[in-house]
């Protein structure tokens, strides 16, 4: 079964093709980057450490909110049009990051001249990666069929996550030419990255591939400037019906799509832990162990194991339905930090990380194809970006309290009890399952 599936990929659309090159580039760039970045605020614009995580967060918290506000492009823009556009913003944006500090700017503070030109390059980064990742499912939706759409999806989760596992090999380039060489080398494979998608989904080459899948990319524009045209016709509407108008077509009066984006909360907290939560564990709570002393090494594996497992387990259940396999993933993953409830031990370690990807393999990949395949036709990238907004607020409630759960548990001096944490950390998770099950027969049905 999965040779059949492994072969039917290797027969996908080029611009399937294009798209997992282009998402495996910039997974390899957009979380390379963060690795580097609140060092980068360190040393170079001289922040202190709260001051460089508030940056790092304006660019996470930032991309998602902005794929609420320019996930929509691709539905007016097309395709091509809205990749390249913003690709090109953040290549801009990275090479602003990157030469900020030869500017001869006055670095340190929030609102020192050289962290107002760093906040401008992060700023062309999170509108352009809230046009791009919308208009890579949807460019996916578009060019596949409900037979191959599955295994489409898992695809580009796994190759992102093979993206983010890559920046492993970049000590060399940070040994040679420091953090800021290092950022600058991000922006020229984004700029190589750019060039390799022009060669590879081209004109003809999308066509072709809609054609094949029995989709065309033009009758979603024409329905889309059809609709424009109309707006202007009755353009003497007043403000308040066409703000009502817009409130009723928007994707959360959807109740079913709101119901389930918001559900997922809970289990998206264990994602924030890994960068929020996971390091400082694992230094502490491990100290003078080879573990602890290589903490980078568990955090890692989580990217390396999404890679491998997305394709196999979407392969294995891809006749199942989509909303079974959340509620079965979700379970999955919110077993996982009750394995660390007893205490540190590293079979309990290692044996969280795999059970946490492997229920993130089971449900990640079906989160991005449901809210995909639950939205209106010619309305994708509006309904992608909008599911990106409950992950916005997971990485805003997040930090409210893991600064403090760290303090209380696993204190860098101290005795600790860790155990603790991680059972109310599961016992938070464990709300996702349970409120999709109970919603099956009303949400599962799209």
């Amino acid at each position: 079964m999965f040779s059949k599936q492994v072969i039917e990929s290797a027969k996908a659309p080029k611009a399937l093709w294009a798209l997992y090159f282009t998402y495996l580039i910039e997974g390899f760039v957009y979380l390379g980057t963060l690795v580097y970045l609140a060092m980068f605020f360190n040393d170079y614009i001289r922040l202190n450490d709260v001051h460089a995580g508030w940056m790092v967060g304006l660019m996470t918290a930032g991309i998602t909110f902005s794929m609420l506000v320019f996930g929509s492009r691709v539905d007016s823009w097309g395709l091509r049009k809205t990749l390249f556009t913003a690709l090109g913003l953040m290549f801009f944006g990275r090479i602003i990051i990157s030469i900020s500090p030869a500017l001869g700017l006055q670095p340190g503070g929030l609102f020192s001249p050289l962290n107002l030109v760093a906040a401008l390059g992060i700023l062309f980064v999170v509108i352009g990666f809230g046009m791009y990742q919308p208009a890579v499912y949807a460019g996916t939706r578009a060019v596949t069929t409900s037979a191959t759409s599955g295994m489409a999806f898992a695809m580009l989760y796994a190759l992102y996550n093979l993206g983010g596992w890559l920046p492993t090999f970049m000590s060399p380039v940070r040994n040679t030419f420091g953090l800021q060489g290092a950022l600058a080398f991000y922006a020229i494979i984004t700029l190589l990255g750019i060039i390799g998608l022009a060669l590879l989904l081209t004109k003809k080459t999308l066509e072709k591939s809609l054609a094949e899948s029995n989709v065309n990319e033009t009758s979603t524009v024409t329905i889309t400037h059809e609709k424009s045209t109309y707006e202007q016709s009755v353009i003497k509407i007043s403000p308040l019906t066409k703000t009502l108008d817009w409130l009723k077509e928007h994707p959360m009066a959807n109740s079913k799509f709101s119901f389930f984006i918001f559900s997922l909360i809970p289990i998206q907290t264990l994602f924030v832990y890994i960068w929020f939560i996971l390091p400082q564990y694992v230094a502490r709570a491990y100290a003078g162990t080879w573990t602890g002393k290589n903490f980078e090494t568990a955090i890692s594996l989580n990217a390396l194991l999404v890679f491998v497992l997305c394709p196999i387990v979407t392969a294995i259940s891809r006749k199942s339905k989509v909303y079974d396999m959340m509620i079965f993933g979700t379970t999955v993953m919110a077993v996982s930090p009750f394995l660390l409830s007893g205490g540190p031990t590293v079979a309990g370690l290692f044996s969280y990380i795999i059970i946490l990807s492997i229920g993130e393999a089971i449900w990640k990949p079906r989160f991005l194809q449901y809210a995909a395949e639950i939205a209106p036709e010619g309305r994708t990238g509006a309904y992608m970006g909008v599911a990106q907004f409950p992950w916005f607020l997971t990485k805003i409630l997040v930090p409210l309290y893991s600064g403090i759960a760290l303090s209380k548990w696993c204190p860098p001096e101290g005795p600790t009890h860790t155990g603790t944490m991680w059972l109310i950390f599961g016992l938070i998770a464990i709300a996702t399952p349970i409120l999709l099950l109970s919603a099956k027969g009303w949400v599962g049905r799209l």
